[in-house]
């Protein structure tokens, strides 16, 4: 899950509009201080308790909105993600061809300075084949962008939208062993083909001029709060942080799994796989830029997501023994690493909604949102579908990511505590908590957090695609998704409050009551239920004399619905 489209697709571009080397720079900072921290307490929350991303509120249920909001954000994602892996599967059929398309200028890019692999520019405004086949053939992208209305579905695409979701479908209808089995495949797999490319890619002329951008930081930019901001939310987008699937996989876990292991190797093999990715994508860049007499951070002018699909697709057409075969595997390779990052996030939503419903037949759930996914997905592959992606990945994949994050971390560290989430660590995986970690949760991670997000927010930097400024109309669409998300946050702690008005003695002590941990927030194996329970009786003071126990009734046996009373 963790390793996917976001280290191969959107880690390349989302360096390329930072800088490339002054992005990287923040990136591995904010890995080992932000996304590492917060992957390893989402892999502890979900394996305590054995619940998914809305249930595991129970340690704090005035925050079950957090839940629901990953969802809409989750749900925001996975419209788009899947849209990008129908493009891979386009440009699987599309490499079986006798000659690779985009290796020469065909009568869709007659309009445009177009040169071809073995060819050098002429002009300043020249673009390559396998840009200009991404752009006029497969996406037919109107320029104008939103402002133009939103035109019809490519067919083609929408052909390869659908058997997108029918093997997601397929992939989720067993539940999560299944996808399980198959990531044997799809997470190795991957790594023999960026390895091939990336060979290839540093044979050919410019080459280190691209990686050399990639690697040489432009200090100035570091001042610059979006640049920040970019390299968290790659963090986010990469690791899957804030999204409520690592709640939900972990949730699958045995009670004593080794997760402290689990996110020490995979928070790596992410940032691994990014910079990997990275050294390939910018070695053929540099070569690009060097064919068509331009710098570096000139070469791509189409917007920054469709990085992967001309960098790539280029130095295969350069491959003087059976290209096609490469292209194949590469763009298989893609796929396959789509697949397990959005049968992740797709099972999240199914799993709140079987969760919610459990009388729902987990099948009926994932199909009916299949077919909503479908259904969405074909915005994003009309002519305007990279404006409407650009829109949606930065409210809904950004944005609202941001929010709960911070949000997450506060309930999880100030107000269930971060002593009480230490012990709970220590019981579940016999190791103490280092200061690192009790540091980043309880302090670095909310105050940053804010405050990055806040210096970009105010910092007035306009949202734009290919060029294109997005209208106050589109920028509004953004805010409502935002809206939504974080408007579920107060609606659920209202919610939380009336339910437990009725047993409070007034609605002070009901919102109290909505702070603190339900009985349910336990190990769910009776054994160590009760092992638990006996610690939090040898943890929790006595009552003082004549006072009321001012850390509320003693924690009781859930199986048992009788209220055990303080004595004084």
């Amino acid at each position: 899950m963790s390793v996917g489209l976001g280290n191969v697709w959107r880690f390349p571009f989302t360096a390329y509009e930072n800088g490339g080397g002054a992005f990287l720079i923040p990136y591995i900072l904010v890995l080992l201080f932000i996304g590492k921290p917060l992957y390893y307490m989402e892999l502890c929350i979900g394996q305590f308790s054995s619940f998914g991303s809305v249930k595991v509120w129970e340690m704090s249920p005035a925050f079950r909105g957090i839940g629901y909001g990953q969802a809409v954000a989750t749900w925001s994602v996975v419209t788009y993600y899947v849209s990008l892996m129908a493009i891979t599967v386009y440009y699987f059929f599309a490499s079986f061809q006798r000659n690779l398309p985009w290796s020469v200028c065909g009568d869709w890019a007659n309009h445009t300075d177009c040169v071809e692999p073995t060819g050098n520019s002429t002009s300043n405004t020249s673009i390559s084949s396998a840009q200009a086949y991404f752009v006029h053939e497969v996406l037919k992208e109107d320029e104008l962008g939103l402002a133009s209305g939103i035109g019809l579905p490519e067919w083609r695409l929408a052909l390869c939208l659908l058997l997108s979701w029918i093997i997601l479908f397929l992939v989720l209808a067993k539940g999560v062993q299944g996808s399980g089995k198959a990531a044997y495949f799809t997470a190795l797999f991957p790594y023999l083909v960026l390895f091939i490319l990336l060979i290839r890619g540093l044979t050919l002329e410019g080459a280190w001029d691209g990686v050399w951008f990639f690697i040489n930081p432009q200090w100035e930019k570091l001042l610059e709060a979006k640049v920040w901001y970019a390299a968290v939310g790659q963090s986010f987008f990469s690791l899957s942080v804030g999204f409520g699937s690592i709640t939900m996989f972990s949730s699958y876990n045995n009670f004593r799994h080794n997760v402290y292991r689990d996110a020490a190797i995979i928070s790596v093999t992410d940032t691994f796989t990014s910079v990997l990715a990275g050294v390939t994508i910018f070695a053929i860049l540099g070569h690009l830029a060097h064919n068509l007499g331009t710098d570096v951070e000139n070469v791509i002018s189409s917007g920054g997501t469709s990085l992967a699909f001309v960098s790539y697709p280029d130095v295969l057409a350069r491959f003087t023994f059976a290209p096609q075969f490469f292209a194949v595997m590469f763009f298989l390779m893609l796929f396959t690493l789509g697949v397990g990052s959005a049968s992740a996030l797709t099972g999240c939503i199914v799993t709140i909604i079987c969760d919610d419903f459990p009388h729902f037949k987990r099948w009926v759930v994932t199909l009916v949102v299949c077919v909503l996914g479908f259904l969405l997905g074909l915005f994003y592959i009309t002519p305007q579908g990279q404006f409407i992606l650009t829109l949606v990945d930065h409210y809904g994949g950004t944005i609202i990511i941001f929010i709960l994050a911070v949000a997450e971390v506060i309930a999880v560290q100030w107000v269930y505590g971060v002593n009480n989430f230490c012990r709970d660590i220590e019981f579940m995986l016999n190791r103490k908590t280092g200061y690192y970690w009790k540091f980043c949760w309880a302090v670095f991670i909310p105050v940053i957090l804010t405050i990055i997000f806040f210096y970009k927010m105010l910092s007035g930097d306009a949202l734009s695609h290919a060029g294109v400024v997005f209208s106050t109309g589109s920028n509004a669409f953004g805010v409502i998704i935002v809206t939504i998300a974080c408007a579920l946050l107060p609606l659920f702690f209202g919610y939380t409050v009336m339910k437990r008005r009725s047993k409070a003695a007034n609605l002070l002590e009901a919102v109290k009551q909505s702070f603190k941990p339900t009985e349910h927030w336990c190990p769910k194996d009776p054994v160590i239920m009760r092992e638990y329970k006996a610690l939090l009786e040898s943890t929790r003071p006595p009552p003082i004399e004549g006072i009321e126990n001012p850390f509320g009734p003693m924690d009781h046996n859930p199986d048992d619905n009788t209220k055990t009373e303080n004595k004084v």
